[in-house]
């Protein structure tokens, strides 16, 4: 597991939250869209897949830069991450 971390991932729009391994070699984007897929296969397709979303370290208020790795962020274990819609920091 060197290469992976666990975060717990607090998704507002469902109201779940998740604990979830990222793996740490992987751009934020791909993350981001690896999230989301594997939410809509838990919950049932309650996210919309084409929405703009933003990761954001929920201790901190930090987004996360698509263009990075999880390796080169502040992700590490028990980060505690928000996932949400662009829409919403309107």
């Amino acid at each position: 597991m060197k290469n992976k971390v666990l975060i717990k991932l607090t998704v507002p729009e469902i109201d779940k939250v998740f604990d979830l391994f990222l793996p740490t070699n992987e751009l934020i984007w791909k993350i981001k869209k690896l999230i989301i897929k594997s939410i809509n296969d838990l919950t049932g397709d309650t996210l919309d897949m084409n929405a703009n979303y933003i990761l954001i370290n929920k201790l901190t208020g930090q987004i996360y830069n698509n263009n990075t790795t999880v390796f080169n962020s502040d992700i590490r274990n028990a980060s505690e991450l928000v996932i949400i819609t662009e829409k919403a920091l309107n």
